[in-house]
């Protein structure tokens, strides 16, 4: 089995801890090592090195270098990001490139799991499945109504499948309100979407031949490339032309072929931004429901998350669900209920010019 890590994303909702050169797949988030290196280790029972190939933007190849040195892992820097379609398609051709006739996986580099015997069984089932042609996603069974996540809604009918239990796939759906969340949850057909699949690179390239025929030629020209001295010259050539454009919705909501989901408890988090990282540090967290990294001195103070990352003490005073991160050029001052919308402070530093501090 061949698995293909996307590591592209600027990881924009962990700023000022990660950056545009540093984002938050290549940063210790857990305290396990940076993340991208933690989902390859994740991999090992399934994956030999060898089997791995990491899809990355080129501003990041060194840092990917440097943290895999005397590893084989395979790396792919793109010249500049295309959305997830691309990002799987030179995956998919890589995959063939490197003789592949198995499914492949795809999942990014930057999420969590806490049960990893349930992730890499889940995978398991999936990589049989999708020997069919199909392609297979994996639904990870909600804990709780969240509106972050799109969803994906299984069909009504299961199916005594290959190595367990699966479901044809209803619909894909967006990120819902909160009493649609509610809703989902109660019912029990819907599942979070994680944005892994497993499928055979001919189905994957097939179905962007049929879907995304102008990716599906850049592709054919990359193709050729593979493994000559022009490759490089061929990707600076190419991937400007392709559109930028997600599998999600690019393929998963265009193709008539079979699309699988195995439901998967495996207490998965895309910790997409600091007030999910406080939600996974429960263990962690003090007897007034504070997480504090780094030297830090806390009084009366309650359900905060303070990271001291900027080598200096940070001392804090009567504070109430807060976020605060200190760097060495950045502090950042927030409600931790609105860790989701640092966005807009990363807008607001793009408009100031102040481009040495994304």
């Amino acid at each position: 089995m061949y698995c293909v890590i996307m590591c592209g994303g600027s990881g924009t909702r962990f700023w000022p801890a990660s950056r545009r050169e540093r984002p938050k797949q290549f940063l210790n988030i857990m305290g396990r090592g940076p993340m991208v290196a933690e989902t390859c280790e994740r991999l090992q029972p399934l994956v030999r090195d060898e089997e791995i190939v990491l899809v990355l933007g080129r501003e990041h190849l060194d840092e990917a270098r440097r943290l895999f040195a005397g590893r084989q892992v395979h790396i792919l820097a793109e010249p500049l990001g295309r959305n997830t379609a691309p990002c799987i398609g030179l995956g998919a051709i890589y995959a063939e490139h490197l003789g592949s006739k198995e499914p492949v996986a795809f999942l990014p580099a930057d999420h969590f799991i806490a049960h990893v015997p349930a992730f890499l069984d889940a995978l398991r089932r999936a990589s049989d499945l999708a020997r069919s042609g199909a392609i297979v996603t994996l639904g990870i069974v909600p804990t709780r109504p969240e509106t972050g996540y799109g969803y994906i809604r299984r069909a009504e009918e299961e199916g005594d499948r290959p190595g367990g239990v699966a479901y044809e796939v209803g619909a894909f759906v967006e990120k819902p309100d909160f009493e649609k969340a509610k809703q989902y949850v109660a019912r029990g057909e819907y599942y979070w979407n994680a944005g892994i699949f497993v499928a055979t690179a001919e189905t994957i390239l097939r179905e962007m031949e049929i879907h995304l025929p102008g990716l599906y030629r850049g592709l054919g020209e990359l193709k050729k490339a593979l493994g000559t001295e022009a490759f490089e010259r061929e990707m600076e050539a190419v991937y400007p032309r392709l559109e930028a454009i997600s599998f999600d919705y690019g393929i998963m909501e265009r193709t008539t072929s079979p699309v699988l989901v195995v439901p998967c408890e495996c207490g998965w988090s895309d910790v997409g931004s600091w007030e999910s990282l406080y939600e996974l540090k429960k263990e962690g967290r003090d007897r007034n429901g504070n997480v504090s990294e780094g030297e830090t001195f806390l009084l009366d103070s309650r359900d905060s998350f303070v990271s001291a990352r900027g080598g200096r003490l940070v001392a804090c005073l009567g504070l109430r669900k807060c976020l605060i991160v200190d760097t060495p050029d950045a502090l950042l001052v927030a409600d931790l209920g609105m860790s989701q919308e640092i966005r807009k402070i990363i807008e607001q530093l793009k408009k100031k010019g102040m481009e040495d501090l994304l």
